[in-house]
C-alpha cells in the first residue's frame, strides 16, 4: 500500500475520536437537536441552528476534507446536491465544460440549469486534446472531471486538464466517487473541488444517501458553507453520524473490493461471451497508463459488454443470485447494473450513443465476498447465454 494510503488509514480509523467534550466519549456522539442555546443577547455559540450547523455533519466534512487534502467541505444531502452545491458559485449564463459520458444524473442536472438560464454547458470528450482545446477557447468557468467515468470508466488526466482551465481563469470541479481518497486526490493534482456521493465507498454499507463538496482554498469553502446554509441542502446528522462511521473502514474494504475486481476483470477479459472489458486495472485498457499515474489503485468497478442481443442480456440477469440487480456501487455487497436502462436513463439516445452506452453494457460494484463465489456466480449468469 502506498505511503500516503497509509496516512490516511490512521486518519479514517482515528478521526474524531476521543473528542467529546461532555463526558470523553471514545465514539463521538450523536447530535439530533435543530436548535441550540444562546449564552445570552448577542452571544452565539458554535451552532445555532440544525441547517446551518451539526457537530456531526461538521465531523464528517472535516475528516473527508483532510483525506482529499483540502481547506473545507460541506456535506450534502445527496451527491447531486454537492454538484449542485459548486454550480452556485458560476454567475448566470457562464460556461461548464463536462464530460460526454459523465454519470447519467448529472447530464441530466446539468441540462436542466442549462434550460433555467442558470448555466451553459458544454458536453465534451475530456480524452480528445484538439476537443478539450476547442472548447477551452470558448473562455468556461468552470470544468467538471470525473474520471473514471461511469460506467465506462475512461480516465482523464486530472493534472493537464487543470493546468488547461486555470491558464484561462477556469475553476475545476472532480467528481471522485468512483475512487474515493483511498485511490485518487484531485485536490494534489490542481483541482480547486473535489464532489463525492457520499452514498457510495465513503459510507460503503449502502444505508445511507449523502454527498459531500470539498473546496482548496478557505474562500472557496466558506462560499460553499453560505450556499449550503442558504439553499439547505446540508445532510442530516444520523446520515453523517452513520457515514463517519463507515468511513473507518473505507482503505481496509477498498483493498478487498479492488482485489475481487481485478479477479473478475481478468476472469471477463478472456471469457468467450465478453466483447470488451472496461477497467483501467488491465494492461490492456487505454487507461492504464495514466491511472498508474494518477491513482494508487483501479478501483472496485468495470464495465464490459455482452455478445448478445438485449434478450440476451435479460436472460444473463435473470439469475444473478450474488449480484445483486440494482444500482449504485460502493457498499460491501456485489451490484450488476444495466446502464442504458437504469442510472443513465435520463440521457436521451443520441446522448447515450455518443457517450457509448449501449443495451449490452452492464456495470460491476464489486463487493467484499469470496472472489471464488463471486465468480461461481458470474460462471452461472453466463450459463444462461
Amino acid at each position: 500500500m502506498p505511503p500516503e494510503s497509509d496516512k490516511n488509514t490512521t486518519l479514517c480509523v482515528t478521526a474524531q475520536i476521543g473528542n467529546d467534550p461532555a463526558f470523553g466519549a471514545v465514539i463521538p456522539p450523536l447530535y439530533l437537536s435543530s436548535t441550540y442555546t444562546f449564552a445570552a443577547l448577542d452571544e452565539m455559540g458554535t451552532y445555532d441552528y440544525g441547517r446551518s450547523g451539526n457537530p456531526n455533519r461538521d465531523a464528517l466534512a472535516d475528516t473527508i476534507a483532510k483525506l482529499e487534502g483540502g481547506a473545507g467541505g460541506v456535506v450534502t444531502s445527496s451527491g447531486m446536491a454537492a454538484i449542485d452545491l459548486v454550480l452556485n458559485l458560476l454567475g448566470p449564463d457562464e460556461l461548464v465544460l463536462a464530460p460526454h459520458d459523465c454519470y447519467g444524473g448529472t447530464h441530466r442536472l446539468l441540462n436542466s440549469r442549462q434550460s433555467q438560464g442558470r448555466l451553459r454547458v458544454l458536453f465534451i470528450d475530456q480524452g480528445d486534446a484538439r476537443a478539450v482545446k476547442q472548447a477551452m477557447a470558448q473562455n468556461p468557468a468552470l470544468l467538471f472531471i470525473e474520471t473514471p467515468s461511469n460506467p465506462l470508466m475512461r480516465v482523464v488526466d486530472i493534472e493537464g486538464l487543470c493546468q488547461a482551465a486555470h491558464k484561462m481563469g477556469a475553476l475545476v470541479m472532480c467528481d471522485n466517487t468512483f475512487l474515493s481518497p483511498a485511490r485518487q486526490t484531485p485536490l494534489a493534482l490542481g483541482a480547486d473541488f473535489v464532489v463525492h456521493s457520499t452514498t457510495k465507498f465513503l459510507n460503503g454499507h449502502s444505508d445511507v444517501v449523502g454527498g459531500v463538496a470539498v473546496a482548496k482554498q478557505d474562500d472557496h469553502a466558506e462560499q460553499l458553507r453560505w450556499w449550503a446554509n442558504c439553499t439547505g441542502v446540508t445532510g442530516a446528522p444520523f446520515d453523517s453520524y452513520l457515514t463517519l462511521r463507515g468511513l473507518r473502514t473505507l482503505p481496509a474494504r477498498m483493498d478487498i473490493q479492488e482485489s475481487n475486481a481485478q479477479n473478475i476483470a481478468r476472469f471477463l477479459n478472456q471469457h468467450p461471451c465478453v466483447s470488451k472489458v472496461y477497467y483501467p486495472g488491465l494492461s490492456s485498457d487505454p487507461g492504464y497508463a495514466l491511472a498508474k499515474k494518477q491513482q494508487t489503485g483501479p478501483g472496485a468497478v468495470l464495465g464490459f459488454t455482452l455478445k448478445a442481443d438485449r434478450e440476451g442480456v435479460r436472460a444473463f440477469l435473470a439469475n444473478t443470485s450474488l449480484f445483486q440487480l440494482a444500482e449504485s456501487l460502493g457498499g460491501t455487497e456485489s451490484l450488476i447494473c444495466h446502464p442504458a436502462s437504469m442510472t443513465h436513463r435520463a440521457m436521451d439516445q443520441e446522448a447515450q450513443r455518443k457517450a457509448g452506452i449501449t443495451q449490452t453494457l452492464l456495470r460491476l460494484s464489486v463487493g467484499m465476498e469470496r472472489s471464488q463465489d463471486q465468480l461461481a456466480a458470474l460462471a452461472t449468469m453466463f450459463a444462461a447465454l
